[in-house]
């Protein structure tokens, strides 16, 4: 019998003591087969030997750190373990039955910002402070292999290890598509992004003016409140001068505005409007996010505590609509575009195992199929019916449709309905992987053993309800939000494994600012909770749209299998976005 040698399954960097690159490729069993160290200059190359060779599990300190260089020399990791997104999930998870280890390296503890960002470069590498870290993130080998055997036990010896070994494989991908895509960039008209600020506002003023149109319409706003000098930028003033007005609002949010009849409003509602646009996206946003055809944002994976991702620089997770028409695909391209029809409640069905509320949605659009089954008269009802569901609505038309929806969908509500109490009683609630919800503040805690106390007020009792209801709404929506991100980074990782394997185009055909990683073939351009959109060559267009269906149902079986749940795309092939 010949045995084989062991191959490298995993590849460890780090910083070595000398400040090079310091690489241990082990094997399965975790046994180091060699270990080595190169010049930083050197490690692109390197890198590229090693990920052809054998294509390792790469074991990363903080992917969104030492991705950018290789990037920039045109080396894509196949996968890799990020050590620091990995920390935060297992420090937390319930399902880890001793984290004590994990939760005294808290070095591994870090903000959602990873480092310092520059719009065009991206988050700049090897730039370690004294001690040796980048971005809080500790980076000598030493370290780092420490980490990554902390990180196994509790994998090993918690409660699920599958569940976990997938969330963090999945969360890992993430961060390689996060730093992938800040690389390629979003293609974007600056014409058209300009032609579209125009129209809404009028043309572009010199520094610290108006524009004209909006400043016709702040006029409009002075001349109803007859207050010819009023700072509309100023909410508390603004609020005085409706008062004055005759305009009883505590606040000057579009909601409650709204309720009001008097000529002020429109025009105000509008301002904020086309203020908002010009603070968020307007030609400051351009001149600084938008460079040779790309705008790079910084997509900060697992940013928000659901595991939703969120932004650090340019806004990309609040693009709104009236901008779209500036995402445009480079001549002879295409942008591919997807979005999973009412991923939430799908989620929901699939978690909690309800055949009825599958049975719903199967084939055809979910709220529709509510309708259908005679629950409710029309599809807004339904709609308003499933989110009061998920955000714990109790009024209005919530309050109404609610009670028919824990009737004729019993496995879905109940579930929801149980992460609410045990949010309410103060427990930790997990998502289907094991991404568990943060312990209630210890104020939270206090406020509730008050209420109960013989002495209790019954304003302290009516507050303490009032709080626990409120983490009963955020544990409710956790459990199916936080799951709905753990599917969407499974379609994801899918999805970008399958682009990698297209074939690259002739140079005459690439798409030159998306940099020498992605320029000769289709890759993920941009992500939205549950919207992908793949920049490709016009002859992959259609392949990578198959590839778009086929890496939502992979994640829908990958997370469900044997579920009835399926999970349709709403997908368009085209050369400019639309207002969504």
């Amino acid at each position: 019998m010949v045995t084989r040698p062991p191959t490298t399954r995993e590849c460890v960097v780090g910083r070595g003591a000398d400040g090079r690159i310091a690489l241990r490729e082990q094997a399965e069993d975790g046994i180091t087969l060699r270990s080595h160290e190169v010049d930083p200059q050197d490690w692109p190359q390197r890198a590229r030997e090693i990920e052809d060779a054998v294509g390792p599990r790469w074991v990363l300190p903080d992917a969104a750190t030492w991705c950018p260089a290789l990037l920039d020399a045109g080396v894509v990791l196949a996968r890799c373990h990020d050590l620091r997104l990995a920390h935060r999930i297992l420090a937390r998870s319930v399902l880890v039955r001793d984290a004590r280890a994990l939760r005294e390296a808290s070095a591994w503890e870090t903000p959602e910002e990873t480092a310092a960002q520059d719009p065009q470069r991206g988050t700049a590498l090897f730039e370690l402070d004294a001690a040796g870290r980048t971005g809080g993130v500790p980076q000598q080998i030493a370290e780092v292999l420490a980490e990554h055997a902390r990180q196994q036990e509790a994998v090993a010896q918690s409660a699920e290890p599958s569940r976990l070994r997938l969330l963090l494989a999945a969360e890992s991908a993430g961060a390689l598509v996060a730093a992938e895509m800040h690389a390629a960039g979003i293609p974007w008209d600056v014409a058209e992004h300009d032609r579209l600020l125009t129209e809404s506002l009028g043309p572009r003023p010199r520094r610290d003016q108006v524009p004209a149109r909006m400043a016709e319409v702040g006029a409009a706003v002075r001349a109803a409140l007859e207050d010819p000098i009023l700072s509309l930028d100023s909410p508390p003033r603004v609020l005085r001068a409706l008062r004055r007005g005759g305009i009883d609002v505590s606040s000057t949010s579009q909601w409650e505005l709204a309720e009001h009849d008097h000529p002020a409003i429109p025009p105000l509602l509008e301002y904020k409007k086309m203020a908002r646009l010009l603070t968020a996206n307007g030609w400051h946003w351009l001149d600084q996010w938008v460079h040779e055809g790309r705008y790079r944002p910084v997509y900060v994976p697992g940013g928000v505590v659901t595991g939703r991702w969120a932004s650090s620089g340019g806004g990309a997770l609040q693009i709104p609509r009236r901008l779209r028409p500036a995402l445009r695909a480079d001549p002879g391209w295409r942008l591919v575009s997807a979005d999973v029809s009412q991923l939430e409640p799908r989620v929901l069905a699939a978690m909690s195992g309800d055949r009825a509320m599958a049975a719903a949605g199967a084939g055809q659009d979910l709220y529709s199929g509510i309708v259908e089954a005679g629950i409710v008269a029309t599809r807004q009802e339904a709609k308003v019916g499933v989110l009061g569901a998920l955000y714990g609505g109790t009024t209005g038309d919530s309050a109404r449709v609610v009670p028919r929806l824990r009737e004729r969908f019993p496995r879905a509500m109940r579930l929801v309905d149980d992460a609410a109490a045990e949010g309410e009683r103060g427990g930790i609630v997990s998502t289907w992987l094991g991404r568990s919800s943060p312990p209630p503040e210890e104020a939270w805690s206090t406020a509730q053993r008050s209420s109960n106390l013989p002495d209790a007020g019954q304003a302290e009792q009516e507050r303490a309800r009032r709080s626990a209801r409120d983490r009963g709404r955020f544990t409710r929506n956790f459990v199916v939000q936080g799951t709905a991100a753990e599917w969407a980074l499974s379609w994801m990782a899918a999805l970008r494994l399958a682009l990698a394997g297209f074939p690259a185009v002739p140079e005459s055909e690439a798409a030159t600012p998306s940099g020498p990683a992605f320029a000769p073939r289709a890759h993920l351009a941009y992500f939205l909770h549950d919207e992908v959109i793949v920049h490709a060559p016009a002859s992959q267009a259609e392949a990578a749209a198959a590839a778009v269906r086929e890496a939502a149902d992979g994640a829908g079986r990958l997370l469900f299998p044997g579920s009835p749940v399926d999970f349709p795309l709403d997908l368009q092939i085209t050369e400019r976005q639309a207002e969504k």
